[in-house]
């Protein structure tokens, strides 16, 4: 077990709002739910915006081209110029489709990613909830995403899309399994399922070196599972060009196209998020045992800075293995989840339980 308390006082906007209307500030209350509703809304649309224009970016210059030019200064607008296109272009459903379902289902696959979202801790007074079970919450509301694609894709009345779809649910629900048991060894050490607490946990080191060998290799299987939960490169089989046409989105256009589009990002900002809040520190400066003045001036640095580093060069990995790896076929991708990644996942939860339980640490944990 480890000491939660720091210098830091974390007070989630929930609380805020909780305590106003304790008070009998209804309007103060109803201001605190409308700036997080606003403020999250502002946030998906840059988010996704920047993602975007960084992923041709980064992707370019792995292929040693420029990328997008000519809209702005060096192609900015770029990503805006696309949002009015997919905005204007005519928004077609399957005359067979079963309307209701495919109307839903790009709503799911971006909800499973908000519902994450709103619990992300990225400093101390920039969370917008935060409950004592949060990484039980995560693990249970992601799966909202594969269900968003499955009826996507058998919604649309096309083989192809519902062919996409099954190959997708049964890899998402595959890496899922390794993924939580990554997330299962931090909890093992931190001694709590509450994402802040786990952050403050990581006061005096991050997980990913603190928790002795076990720590860098869960980070490793959370980082690889994860990029498998949200079809990326080389998982993308669910999406393969070659053989499926588009996969389970196929039979979309417009804005909910836009929305499969707009999740797939979205993800990747959680995905990191939750690495960097589990195994990095989340919003932690970086602190060395003994060097009193190094560790004065990372803490010159915002909380909110060091969380928007770590998550953006997670980010970046994520989309350097676009352009390293070539698409697994599915037996491969299946083989790789339940004969290797699993095994090695169960493996390491074992000796995670055995260091807590008999104290085996290379690292003081109080």
């Amino acid at each position: 077990m480890v000491n939660l308390q720091t210098s830091w006082e974390v007070r989630t906007l929930s609380q805020r709002a909780s305590e106003a209307l304790a008070g009998g500030q209804l309007g103060l209350t109803t201001g605190y739910l409308f700036a997080g509703l606003a403020g999250l809304a502002v946030f998906l649309a840059a988010m996704a915006l920047v993602l975007v224009y960084a992923e041709r970016k980064i992707a370019a210059h792995f292929q040693c081209r420029l990328g997008p030019m000519r809209v702005g200064w060096h192609g900015i607008l770029q990503s805006v110029a696309d949002s009015l296109k997919l905005l204007l272009k005519e928004d077609i459903v399957p005359t067979d489709a079963d309307r209701f379902l495919h109307v839903l289902a790009p709503f799911m696959s971006l909800l499973a990613a908000i519902l994450v979202l709103v619990m992300l801790p990225m400093s101390p007074a920039l969370q917008v909830a935060d409950v004592n079970i949060g990484v039980l919450y995560v693990t249970a509301v992601s799966g909202l995403g594969a269900l968003g694609i499955l009826l996507g894709g058998w919604s649309s009345n096309n083989k192809w899309s519902l062919l996409g779809a099954m190959r997708a649910g049964a890899q998402i629900i595959s890496y899922e399994v390794s993924a939580t048991l990554s997330l299962l060894v931090v909890v093992l050490f931190s001694g709590t399922l509450q994402l802040s607490k786990i952050v403050q946990s990581q006061a005096d080191g991050w997980w990913i070196w603190r928790a002795p060998g076990v720590g860098l290799l869960a980070f490793a299987i959370y980082l690889i599972a994860s990029v498998a939960e949200i079809n990326r490169t080389p998982f993308d089989i669910s999406e393969g060009e070659s053989e499926l046409t588009a996969g389970f989105h196929t039979e979309y256009s417009g804005m909910r196209f836009a929305f499969f589009f707009l999740a797939e990002f979205i993800n990747m900002f959680v995905v990191s998020a939750l690495a960097a809040t589990l195994f990095l520190g989340g919003w932690m400066p970086f602190h060395i045992g003994g060097l009193a003045t190094f560790n004065a001036a990372m803490d010159l640095i915002p909380p909110g800075a060091w969380f928007a580093a770590k998550s953006a060069f997670l980010i970046f990995v994520i989309m350097w293995f676009r352009w390293t790896f070539p698409r697994l076929r599915i037996d491969q991708l299946m083989r790789l989840e339940w004969k290797i990644l699993l095994p090695i996942g169960f493996v390491n939860l074992f000796l995670a339980a055995m260091a807590v339980l008999f104290g085996f640490y290379f690292f003081p944990v109080q």
